[in-house]
């Protein structure tokens, strides 16, 4: 007896050691709880009773670890386990959806311990401590009533789970990065998430979900900024992660065919073996679907080269909310036969139909590339260069980007990338790509010292390798992850004359004073797309009076779009008439009411309340 007693307080004091050491190597992590099997014991302060591995002592030496010691805790999140990190798309996009600074560290230590043979399953996740549960429902925050859709029942579950077996979650942490935007900024209540991998799938639950009178959310990669991709209310989210296949691709014509779901940068990656690119590249290429981009009609850093998506996209399949399969996937450059019912669904935001395929017609991978990072003294001399450009660059010319300084003060305070040149109110990004590198490079250099000369531009650094271009284009495109963590974000994609751009930063810069954090902006000057941001420590409603719609009228004034690009999902359907005419809007409400009678693809997005004008 004495003995067993004093195995069981040997094993118990080890047990305390060893939770100890865990805690001990873990001195970024934030602790919240342990997978062991099915079951998730929360380790937070507050909690009062759990019992773990059949012992309260071992809990509450790991709550002393976790609590007395806060700079020593232990990660953990439920419903993710090692199958969410079998590729690095999956795990990149596991650090998207929860704001974790990816590093090949933090990397090192998820993989260390699922390998821990002493956890056997139960399964450690270093991340950090902000989750879904912190952002308010987008229902309370923007006060919205919920349609009379049906509810989920068990036997609409029992349907799906026959219908997509096995690729039905229900588990309401699974569930949590689904309901809320990257962002951070709108979260949903979803129940369901389905995964069907094929259209058929699709059909099938669209075509039920319409009889039943169920909302339906489809998603993609969830990296939206508008909040037209995660649920208002409890629809029914139809992920199409797992429609990830290359149909086919011709090596002539560069015309490649693929499943909605296909993760942009892995589809790059694909027709670049093949001496090809894709026309579109976006900064979220990591994670997005092509599907999205197509719904949405993203447009990018490649708009000024090659062109929108409505002209690229060739044809599309798309299941509308009867189930009824529309294929529409040509792979012709010439069809001039009737409508072109594709470029309905092309920017529709899932709201008349769901894309699971689509035709997109793919350049010729440049045989060199080069950009240009230069510094201007105004945004005035930002323009004069870009008709320098054009003039002296043409047709190697593939992107012409601008941000202010105060967005290079954003990226290098949170996310310590480095400044080239300093100094600068202005700074520009040209990207060259073509066929001969000495060419290109000469031309590049003529510019260069045009420009310089003429005093346009006050300094400038050139990169010809594929390491400094990265670097270069990061401080582009890493501006909106450090608007991220500036705090709370109120984002502007609007499309102005070019002459016009900046102006609307200075006025509302100079509108809002000290009300706001910081007043930003950058974007793709070769299109005239506008990217403004304006950060606060947090969400406030009378900042928000006063950007809007002050932002919107502006914009309207000088005959402006207050979406250029990134749609008008659930944060501005409502100021769609600043730039559409009413005729425009009753027209796109009647196709709506036409191809989605019940209204259940993507409710609450898009289009206005009818009767709200």
């Amino acid at each position: 007896m004495g003995s067993s007693r004093a195995a069981k307080h040997s094993k118990t004091t080890a047990t305390l050691w060893f939770f100890l050491a865990i805690g001990l190597a873990c001195p970024r992590a934030t602790a919240w709880g342990i997978r062991q099997g099915k079951e998730f014991f929360p380790l937070s302060a507050s909690a009062s009773r759990v019992t773990m591995a059949g012992s309260s002592v071992v809990y509450h030496s790991l709550m002393w670890c976790c609590s007395i010691l806060p700079r020593w805790r232990i990660t953990c999140y439920k419903g993710w386990t090692s199958a969410h990190f079998a590729s690095a798309a999956s795990y990149t996009t596991f650090h998207e959806n929860w704001k974790v600074k990816s590093s090949k560290d933090s990397r090192h230590r998820v993989t260390k311990l699922w390998h821990v043979g002493l956890f056997r399953n139960r399964v450690f996740y270093c991340t950090s401590s902000a989750g879904a549960w912190e952002v308010p429902l987008t229902s309370e925050r923007y006060g919205v009533q919920r349609l009379p859709f049906s509810h989920v029942s068990d036997k609409d579950l029992a349907f799906f789970e026959h219908t997509v077996p096995g690729r039905v979650i229900t588990d309401p942490d699974m569930l949590k990065p689904f309901n809320v935007d990257w962002l951070k900024m709108v979260r949903g209540c979803s129940k369901v998430l389905l995964k069907p991998r094929i259209s058929g799938e699709v059909s099938e639950i669209l075509r039920y979900c319409n009889e039943r009178n169920l909302a339906v959310t489809p998603q993609g990669g969830n990296t939206g900024l508008v909040g037209g991709s995660v649920p208002v209310f409890d629809e029914i989210i139809l992920s199409t992660a797992l429609m990830n296949q290359v149909i086919s691709f011709n090596g002539v014509s560069g015309i490649l065919v693929c499943q909605a779901g296909c993760i942009l940068e892995t589809l790059n990656q694909y027709v670049e073996e093949q001496e090809f690119i894709m026309p579109l590249d976006l900064g979220a290429k990591g994670s997005c679907h092509i599907g999205g981009n197509v719904a949405t009609n993203a447009g990018g850093i490649r708009l000024l080269r090659y062109g929108s998506l409505r002209g690229t996209v060739l044809g599309l399949e798309a299941v509308l909310a009867n189930g009824r399969v529309l294929n529409c996937l040509t792979s012709l450059r010439k069809d001039n036969t009737g409508y072109d019912l594709k470029q309905l669904f092309i920017g529709s935001e899932g709201t008349l139909g769901v894309i699971t395929a689509v035709s997109i017609l793919c350049p010729r991978k440049p045989k060199a590339a080069n950009v240009a990072f230069l510094g201007c003294g105004s945004f005035a001399h930002v323009l004069e260069t870009f008709k320098v450009c054009k003039g002296m660059l043409g047709e190697i010319l593939s992107a012409y980007e601008f941000l202010d300084d105060e967005c290079m003060k954003l990226v290098q305070k949170h996310l310590k990338l480095n400044n080239p040149l300093t100094g600068s109110p202005f700074y520009v990004l040209i990207e060259t790509s073509g066929s001969n590198a000495g060419h290109d490079e000469e031309k590049l250099n003529n510019f260069l010292e045009q420009v310089i000369s003429s005093g346009l531009v006050i300094a400038g650094t050139l990169a010809t390798d594929e390491t400094k271009i990265k670097a270069l284009w990061a401080l582009r495109e890493r501006i909106t992850e450090a608007l991220t963590h500036d705090g709370y974000v109120y984002k502007y994609d609007i499309s102005l004359p070019v002459e016009k751009l900046y102006d609307l930063v200075c006025d509302t810069r100079a509108r809002l004073g000290k009300s706001a954090k910081n007043v930003v902006g950058y974007g793709h000057l070769g299109d005239g797309n506008l990217h403004l941001n304006i950060t606060a420590d947090s969400y406030q409603q009378t900042l928000l009076n006063a950007i809007e719609p002050f932002v919107y009228e502006w914009t309207a004034k000088y005959q402006g779009s207050i979406s250029a690009e990134h749609g008008l999902g659930f944060k501005k359907k409502q100021h769609i008439y600043y730039s559409k005419p009413d005729e425009a809007v009753e027209l796109m409400q009647k196709v709506k009411a036409m191809l989605d009678p019940r209204g259940i693809l993507n409710p609450y997005k898009t289009l206005p309340t009818q009767g709200s004008h």
